[in-house]
């Protein structure tokens, strides 16, 4: 059998269907289908061989949550597990269809676990990679900052075709925040042979959304919609079961309007996918003309208040930071406010709940300061108390109301003694807050776009992985940073290297010590600032 590579140069690509949702109705079972490539591999085989004979010519593995977060086993097992779900699609396949390894997204909790997420799609693909399968489809996703790392793992060691799958709203987003343009466009800068849509939305809403993407690109197209949308009945999600040629003449028109790839997700059945192979069979993959697309003008924020003193003029830039009251009463800062206004001051910043505790909102209270005093204000925006929905629509009420100004920071962990009621949110971090921002700059603030910077912490046990997220946040379009407090010269000499090292245009932090007691309160309870013992040996 010719390899993906040359089949797809004449022929359309027809997938496979759904694999969990079938699995569930037709077994009638809350057992995980993942766990079924070792407790029930009977089950897993019958449902690949009836999509390769419903005409499927790739099937995808049974492995779509199988990851050890998922499935709670340790390495072994799972590695085990996956072999097993590959050898079953394989047998299924038999030669005459081709076999993805199936990866779906893992979930963690915490951000120390979600820096070790691209290790561990990294070893799900050695497995893959072990097992020979022909391609490898990444899928669901809401961005592809954690898979990166695996996809050029892939690219550079094997010749395995790789899919990367985006899940989108109708409206055309995704759960992180990210508009489909910006989701293809980072799939285009990508290694990956093939991008597009899978699951979120039915197969009428998904030719809308790529008739309306505008697409160039040489790269193959993808579209794995739903059978339509599920309704809740007893609590279970229902999907239609009868609408098979429905569904099959909407997903053709999507692959004669452009997609080279296509089958089913949630609620599909080998019957969708029989219809689908029907209505296509004998049609030939025309040659696509890739137009380069026009150059947009970049948009410049000219007349933000922040650019002012600019770096060309090597002026220093001073920036204030305000905390919101606890309460209600802001006579206190709206004070200060007045105050600083006199002192040659630039900026006033207003932290986000620092540590974790309730303040007042540093967006309501940014805007009333600068309506009352007239001066450049930028809040904290930070990412653990809201998920993209609500971001976006923080940031859409800010920018009416000219706040374009945003230091944006993963954020404080919520204390330990309120995390039973109080949950963190924490859809991503400060890398995905800041591609946001840079998404909405295109969509919606273009001819006003949003200025944001970012924090550095110069006392990061690793200095290089600190420099390293630097540099990324400067490619989501960071422009400025602010450091953690700077006490000694050791920590003004690691802002220097720093500056060296990125060319980061940095605002330096400089906090005031009031006396012994808050020296030692600061070096022993405050996150990420180091106070040094001749510091605090002076208050003696």
């Amino acid at each position: 059998m010719e390899n993906i590579y040359e089949y797809l140069k004449n022929n359309y690509l027809i997938c496979d269907g759904a694999f969990g949702t079938y699995y569930a109705e037709k077994y009638n079972t809350k057992e995980l289908p993942e766990s079924a490539n070792l407790t029930a591999p009977e089950r897993v085989l019958a449902i690949h061989k009836e999509y390769a004979e419903a005409g499927a010519k790739l099937i995808r593995t049974n492995t779509f949550a199988a990851n050890a977060d998922t499935l709670k086993v340790e390495k072994a097992l799972l590695t085990e597990n996956i072999k097993a779900a590959c050898r079953l699609a394989s047998e299924a396949a038999d030669g005459k269809a081709y076999v993805a390894g199936d990866i779906g997204p893992i979930t963690v909790n915490g951000l120390e676990q979600k820096e070790q997420l691209a290790q561990q799609y990294i070893e799900i693909c050695k497995v893959f990679e072990q097992c020979r399968t022909d391609a490898v489809v990444f899928e669901t996703f809401s961005d592809m900052e954690d898979i990166l790392p695996a996809i050029s793992y892939l690219k550079e060691n094997t010749g395995i075709f790789v899919i990367v799958q985006f899940a989108v709203s109708q409206y055309g987003y995704s759960s992180a925040g990210l508009s489909i343009r910006r989701l293809f466009e980072e799939a285009e800068k990508s290694p990956v042979d093939a991008f597009g849509l899978n699951c979120g939305v039915g197969p009428g809403h998904m030719y809308s959304l790529f008739a309306a993407a505008d697409l160039k690109t040489s790269k193959y197209i993808t579209a794995l919609p739903n059978s339509g949308y599920p309704h809740n009945i007893s609590n279970r999600m229902v999907y239609a079961s009868d609408n098979r040629e429905y569904f099959a003449g909407r997903v053709s028109e999507i692959m004669r309007l452009r997609a080279d790839i296509a089958g089913g997700c949630c609620g599909t059945r080998p019957e969708h996918i029989k219809c689908l192979s029907e209505k296509m069979a004998g049609e030939k993959r025309p040659l696509r003309i890739v137009e380069e697309a026009a150059q947009k003008e970049k948009q410049t924020p000219k007349d933000n208040a922040f650019y002012k003193k600019k770096q060309l003029t090597g002026e220093k830039l001073i920036a204030v930071e305000l905390a919101p009251p606890l309460g209600s009463d802001d006579a206190k800062l709206m004070e200060a406010a007045h105050s600083l206004k006199k002192s040659n001051v630039d900026v006033l910043t207003f932290p986000d709940s620092p540590s974790g505790r309730t303040r007042a909102d540093s967006i309501l209270m940014a805007e009333k300061v600068a309506k009352e005093t007239g001066m450049c204000v930028m809040p904290h925006l930070c990412c653990r108390d809201k998920n993209s929905i609500a971001i976006r629509s923080q940031l859409l009420g800010a920018h009416m109301n000219g706040i374009d100004n945003f230091l944006v920071i993963t954020g404080d962990p919520v204390p330990s003694l309120a995390r039973q009621t109080v949950k963190a949110v924490f859809n991503f971090d400060s890398v995905g807050l800041m591609n946001i921002i840079q998404d909405m700059n295109v969509e919606q603030f273009a001819a006003s776009p949003i200025v944001f910077g970012g924090a550095i912490n110069q006392y990061r046990r690793n200095l290089d992985i600190e420099i390293e997220r630097i540099r990324r946040k400067m490619q989501m379009g960071a422009t400025f940073f602010f450091t953690q407090p700077v006490f000694s010269q050791k920590g003004a000499d690691i802002i220097k290297h720093i500056k060296e090292e990125t060319g980061a245009r940095i605002l330096c932090g400089i906090m005031p010590l009031v006396s012994r007691k808050n020296a030692m309160f600061m070096k022993n309870e405050m996150t990420g600032i180091e106070i040094e013992d001749e510091i605090i040996a002076r208050y003696m």
